[in-house]
């Protein structure tokens, strides 16, 4: 029987599996075998297989991808930063000071550094500003005269950086203070003089600044090595102080950082995969515009004959009246003054004018133009539901499952008399609801960008969005409802046993379904060109040697557009 801590540990590493978006390490089937693929039967065995095989989970952990990406705590960042600093300086044997400002200059790239100042170190220190001799010549006086405020010092209240150039005490402080209060600028301080590109390092700030400036500067140092880095990034959680520093090239971008928000290193929003990052900036910023207000209006509206005021007509008869001070009264169906309708044009629900004038294409455009806005709109809408369905759904299973992990677990194992290392499977089912929640609300704003005239495609996507779906409303009802009777029960349950095989099949056949779904998307939908070439060969085929072929095909859960939204602009109908 695993202890307590090995059951958390495992816990977490798979949170951390789910929640990066590869599923693949955290169960013992091949995504490639479609021998293995998981189906109900008469038998409800729900393809589970035998879960007490301590070597196939260890085959199972061996097999475990290295993730592509380490989460750095403040100290860990501290710690590289101090790392390298120390090899520059030992390398280029300079001091730690000016290997700051030479990993500062080239964004913190070690082997940038190297490359650059072997190669040609005089034009290096040229433009990082490291001199090697001072340009001002110094003064043997006993009073030195401050280049700022013009005033006569003694040569201890005079100081200056590697130029020469001298400053007092009191105009350096103000310099200095004033660059750090002005924000990140401050790492590439320069000589005071303004004709001298001299750096000024982190001992003058030590030496000059009071304890919040040099607080301040060495956040803006720590910062920029995690902000100027290209294999590092900030967590955009809010309020999380994480970093991720990823390794370029390994395909995959989801990344979960320890504070449990996953997000797309390469984009920076919330992870997306399978969707790529074009289209889901695409999306979001669809909703965030202003077009569908339009679309909204020019589908559901028309404007005012006299003071183009947009109307809607909601209910009633055709005779409209604009909101004052317009009041001007007209026919909704061909905008003509309502001073000339009456009985005989078709009496307050027809309009004889209107259907005339239509059959003569007075409105044809109009109409059109109405018409693809609605259509166009409707598409929106049904996409943008399901899509917003969806991350509610996430965000309350994300709940339940902090619910159970921190409540239901303990006392479902003292219910059921259950150690609570035997009730992972619980855990891991919220955990594929939770991950299988996020990857279908994008195949939502995968599913709007598809092009229409790509049938095919869009027939094979909607029946694999379709079955995933399905497998996934199962397992989460599985989860919600049919679990809370043993949370809820005053007792140990003969029936506990079958419901932890139903809900680990449920769990194995969603995963799989996903797995596909996700698969598929990647490539782009391109099993459908690769099926059709083949029939297309196989046809050929069959009509060369003069045989017949049967195809036999498949129905799969499409999607089907609907809803609309309502919103009322100025309308008034008599």
């Amino acid at each position: 029987m695993e202890s307590e801590d090995d059951m958390i540990d495992d816990s977490v590493s798979m949170e951390d599996d789910f929640y990066s978006g590869d599923l693949s390490c955290c169960y013992d089937d091949d995504p490639n075998d479609n021998d293995n693929d998981y189906y109900f039967d008469d038998d409800n065995d729900y393809g589970l297989l035998e879960d007490d095989d301590d070597d196939d989970q260890d085959a199972i952990v061996s097999r475990r991808p290295q993730l592509s990406y380490t989460v750095l705590k403040e100290a860990d960042i501290k710690q590289r930063q101090e790392d390298d600093i120390s090899k520059v300086s030992t390398v280029l044997s300079i001091s730690r000071v000016d290997a700051t400002i030479l990993l500062r200059y080239y964004n913190w790239s070690v082997s940038k550094v190297h490359d650059e100042w072997f190669a040609d170190e005089g034009r290096v220190r040229q433009s990082v500003g490291l001199l090697e001799r001072p340009t001002v010549q110094a003064s043997n006086a006993k009073e030195l005269t401050c280049g700022i405020c013009f005033e006569s010092f003694l040569r201890d209240n005079i100081t200056s950086v590697a130029c020469g150039h001298p400053f007092c005490l009191s105009c350096w402080r103000g310099y200095i203070s004033t660059t750090i209060y002005d924000g990140p600028g401050c790492l590439s301080l320069r000589c005071p003089d303004p004709s001298c590109n001299a750096a000024v390092g982190k001992d003058m700030i030590d030496k000059l600044a009071t304890s919040e400036e040099k607080e301040k500067y060495s956040r803006y140092l720590l910062r920029s090595y995690v902000e100027d880095n290209r294999k590092t990034k900030w967590c955009p959680a809010p309020g999380c102080e994480y970093a991720v520093d990823f390794t370029v090239g390994s395909g995959n971008f989801d990344v979960s950082c320890n504070c449990a928000f996953s997000f797309c290193w390469n984009c920076t929003e919330e992870a997306h995969r399978p969707v790529d990052c074009e289209t889901v900036a695409k999306w979001i910023l669809k909703n965030s515009a202003e077009s569908e207000n339009m679309n909204w209006i020019l589908a559901n509206s028309k404007p005012c004959p006299k003071c183009k005021r947009p109307i809607e007509k909601n209910q009633g008869c055709m005779h409209m009246t604009c909101t004052p001070p317009c009041k001007f009264e007209f026919c909704w169906l061909c905008l003509g003054a309502w001073a000339e309708h009456g009985e005989r044009t078709g009496g307050f629900y027809a309009c004889n004018r209107y259907e005339a004038a239509k059959q003569e294409g007075v409105y044809d455009e109009a109409e059109r133009r109405r018409e693809m806005a609605k259509n166009s709109l409707e598409k929106y809408t049904h996409y943008y539901e399901r899509w917003a369905s969806n991350q509610l759904s996430r965000q309350k299973a994300l709940a339940d499952l902090h619910q159970m992990q921190t409540v239901h677990l303990e006392k479902l194992s003292d219910l059921q008399c259950t150690p609570e290392s035997q009730l992972k499977f619980i855990t891991e089912a919220w955990l594929q609801i939770v991950e299988c929640r996020r990857v279908l609300k994008w195949t939502y704003a995968y599913g709007y960008y598809l092009p229409e005239h790509e049938h095919a495609k869009r027939q094979f996507f909607e029946y694999l969005q379709g079955e995933a779906e399905s497998g996934l409303e199962r397992l989460h009802q599985c989860a919600e409802k049919e679990l809370n009777k043993f949370v809820t029960g005053d007792g140990p349950s003969k029936e506990f046993d079958d419901f932890r095989a139903k809900l680990a099949g449920l769990t194995s056949v969603t995963k799989n379904y996903f797995e596909n779904l996700v698969r598929a998307l990647e490539n782009g939908l391109a099993d459908v060109d690769s099926q059709a070439a083949a029939a297309c060969s196989k046809t050929t085929s069959s009509k060369n040697t003069g045989g017949t072929s049967k195809t036999r095909g498949g129905r799969g859960k499409g999607s089907s557009k609907s809803g609309g939204s309502g919103r009322n602009v100025d309308d008034t109908s008599n």
